[in-house]
């Protein structure tokens, strides 16, 4: 699926929009302590999955997999979480950048920011730290399912970030959660529009369901 343009409708959706459609349909996705490395980020692709474990003796690689990332994919690193060393810095954001991919998630932290926040790459993580992943980490596992804040993120799975945070949809669910999400949009933007107009906000809110919206087996009410 590399490189797939999505409707304008669903490359615009917020990820609050999403997140009130994976809660309306039980359904974990929201990365919880992942943060945009800087303000205004925007994040749409599917995921390359990569995960880390302790290093062992002789110690192992971090990784040359940058090589196979397709153009449009998220790359998305299970790193156990950890801060204390990282696994994603200035080379491999030149390289991603200079290739199209789409962005990076880290259930962990990065280093060499300047160079992300002057070419724009988005990255998503936990933080930020200088010392070295090398000889601490390793790569275990490409291309498999892994756990991102302790959400299950499969390869191919739907990405999406903002200002606001990243979340994930799992692609056998993409369809439904982003209808729900998009109804989502409708009905606030319903709301918002009558009470600018100068009706009362409580009374649209109650009239549309806004309370309701996000509610497990709710859905919205008619913006007619």
């Amino acid at each position: 699926m590399s490189g797939q343009s999505f409707p304008e409708e669903v490359a615009a959706l917020p990820t609050a929009a999403v997140s009130d459609a994976l809660d309306a349909l039980g359904i974990p996705g929201q990365l919880l302590g992942l943060a945009p490395l800087a303000p205004g980020q925007r994040l749409l692709g599917r995921a390359y999955t990569v995960r880390y474990v302790a290093t062992g003796v002789p110690p192992g690689t971090v990784g040359d997999y940058i090589d196979d990332v397709p153009p449009g994919a998220v790359v998305v690193l299970d790193n156990g979480g950890r801060v204390d060393c990282t696994v994603w810095g200035d080379i491999l954001t030149a390289v991603a950048s200079t290739r199209r991919v789409a962005g990076t998630v880290i259930d962990g932290v990065c280093r060499d920011t300047h160079r992300a926040r002057t070419t724009g790459y988005p990255i998503y993580s936990r933080g930020y730290f200088m010392r070295t992943g090398k000889d601490r980490v390793a790569v275990s596992d490409i291309e498999k399912p892994v756990s991102i804040a302790g959400v299950q993120v499969r390869p191919g799975d739907l990405i999406l970030g903002d200002s606001d945070g990243v979340l994930t949809v799992p692609a056998a669910r993409e369809a439904e959660v982003l209808e729900k999400a998009l109804e989502i949009e409708r009905v606030e933007a319903a709301i918002l529009a009558e009470a600018i107009e100068g009706g009362s906000l409580r009374q649209a809110r109650a009239r549309l369901g806004y309370h309701t919206l996000q509610r497990r087996g709710g859905a919205p009410a008619a913006t007619d």
